[in-house]
């Protein structure tokens, strides 16, 4: 789904959003409190795996009761059962699934994260690249940070990106954003952050990449617009079998997203993504997720680094 989408998606679910709440003044007053059975629980956390392959162990219930009893409210529905059979009918559910992976997803990212892997991107994989393909002088350096969250890693890698090209003449680089969640891929789109977000950033990127709120009172601060157009964002399932991406990747950044599947989705999707990348490309990870035991065409060159053989 490219930007222009993603924000239409934003709008229809803000229209249908003030309609349903009207809704839920409404029906509040005769309808009770809903509560998850064991049962509902099961079911809609096998539903979630399913989708989009993330594992809800049972000590997850009550949360997972807290954030989708609001979809039920909004829907002016009684049980948990009921929302499980709107989900299971294809004709009836429309952009429910968006809905509900808004609401469940855990969303937490940060501006240079785990600033090793830009260090080791600088000085290590784009020299490499740009002597052994010419990547970026003629064919684009493509970076793809996959579970992109609100947007924090891809506008790093597009400062890092925008750095390295400023020594290198006609460097050119392409950055894709993709996520689950409508919600965070929206304020990606948008490119505005808090001031206290954007304390990892070095100052002197600040001064160059970044734009102060022309109301100094609202705290804000928004990414210059050569580096929002650098990026393009759109929404993406991981668990899906073809991501339906044209361009190969010589980077990408899949960090502390595969944490929340079980060992065999882990191995399917880090498949997919290393099936994505050129020859020679990396696979950066957070450094809770290892690929130890698994059948993959990558090698490591550090602890959470990974180079397509």
């Amino acid at each position: 789904m490219p930007s222009e989408q993603v924000q239409s998606a934003v709008k229809h679910r803000d229209h249908v959003s003030v309609v349903d709440e009207n809704r839920l003044e409404a029906s509040s007053i005769r309808r009770a409190v809903a509560t998850m059975s064991n049962s509902d629980f099961s079911r809609l956390s096998r539903l979630i795996q399913d989708y989009c392959g993330i594992k809800l162990p049972p000590v997850k219930k009550m949360m997972l009761e807290g954030r989708l009893r609001k979809r039920l409210q909004t829907l002016g529905m009684e049980s948990f059962a009921e929302y499980f059979d709107l989900l299971s009918d294809s004709k009836k559910a429309g952009d429910e699934y968006v809905h509900m992976f808004d609401a469940v997803t855990t969303n937490k990212t940060d501006f240079f994260r785990e600033p090793d892997h830009f260090d080791y991107l600088f000085r290590k994989v784009l020299p490499e690249h740009l002597s052994s393909q010419g990547l970026g002088i003629g064919k684009p350096f493509n970076a793809w940070s996959a579970g992109c969250s609100s947007g924090e890693e891809p506008y790093t890698l597009a400062m890092v990106l925008s750095e390295f090209a400023g020594r290198v003449p006609n460097f050119h680089f392409s950055i894709l954003g993709t996520d689950i969640s409508t919600k965070v891929l929206a304020k990606a789109v948008s490119g505005t952050y808090g001031h206290e977000s954007v304390e990892p950033v070095p100052i002197s990127f600040r001064k160059k990449y970044l734009l102060r709120s022309r109301r100094k009172d609202d705290g804000l601060v928004r990414m210059a617009p050569e580096l929002r157009a650098s990026v393009r964002f759109a929404r993406l399932n991981l668990m899906a079998e073809d991501y339906g991406l044209r361009e190969r990747m010589s980077v990408v950044f899949c960090r502390n997203v595969i944490i929340y599947f079980d060992r065999p989705t882990q191995e399917r999707v880090l498949s997919r993504l290393s099936n994505q990348l050129i020859s020679g490309g990396y696979l950066f990870m957070g450094h809770s997720e290892t690929i130890h035991d698994m059948d993959l065409p990558l090698v490591q060159m550090g602890a959470t680094i990974h180079r397509k053989i």
